[in-house]
């Protein structure tokens, strides 16, 4: 009875040492794929693979942030030239008109508005208007929500739709700046007659929006 003990475990320990050296197997082998995936070389690699598939697909990417305005961003409000912070004074603020230096404004881009719940009459902005345009590089009548539409309307107005005819475009979605929602809408706007097919995102993961009815 206690050689067939003796015997009982000594196979165990085996069966035990085998199945340890099969895990570190198992786990040698888990790792040395992950080092495989995680390594510069392959990264590379996945990344030029992805760039061929793109490049074989036919697709141009546009990039909204390539028409970003990288000017200043102001806002001048009109709450400042309240005479009591309830009515603009005709006369005073013709004055402040002459003697304000609007040099500080050139180059910058421009929204004009008024904050406060007054009585505004709308000569002032267009006042307003004259004395920035000369300086800014665009002035609008809004917040600064606003003029970030007015800059990118102004930079799409720029594309020949013409140039993508017949193409398949993606849109492209991530970008490093601020673009609105009513740029996209925009570029849907103009593309839209002129185009294969759009997309949005980026090439290797798309979502469709448009494809050009055959016939």
């Amino acid at each position: 009875m206690h050689e067939l003990v003796r015997t009982f475990r000594g196979e165990m320990a085996v069966i035990m040492e085998n199945e340890q050296c099969l895990m570190q197997e198992v786990i040698r082998v888990i790792l040395a794929a992950l080092s495989i995936i995680h390594s510069p070389l392959h990264i590379k690699t996945m990344e030029a693979e992805i760039v061929n598939r793109v490049a074989n697909s036919g697709l141009v990417t546009l990039d909204l942030e390539d028409y970003y305005h990288p000017g200043e961003r102001v806002v001048y409000d009109l709450k400042d030239n309240l005479f009591m912070g309830l009515i603009l004074k005709e006369k005073d603020f013709r004055a402040f008109l002459k003697e304000h230096d609007w040099s500080q404004y050139a180059g910058k881009n421009v929204a004009i508005t008024c904050t406060e719940d007054a009585i505004v009459p709308t000569w002032a902005y267009m006042l307003l208007t004259i004395q920035l345009q000369p300086y800014a590089n665009t002035v609008v009548f809004g917040n600064l929500t606003d003029l970030e539409e007015k800059l990118y309307f102004d930079a799409i107005a720029q594309i020949k739709a013409e140039d993508y005819r017949d193409a398949r475009v993606v849109v492209k979605g991530c970008s490093k700046v601020p673009v609105p929602a009513a740029a996209y809408v925009e570029i849907t706007r103009l593309l839209r007659p002129v185009v294969q097919s759009l997309l949005f995102g980026e090439p290797c993961s798309t979502v469709p929006l448009y494809k050009r009815p055959k016939g």
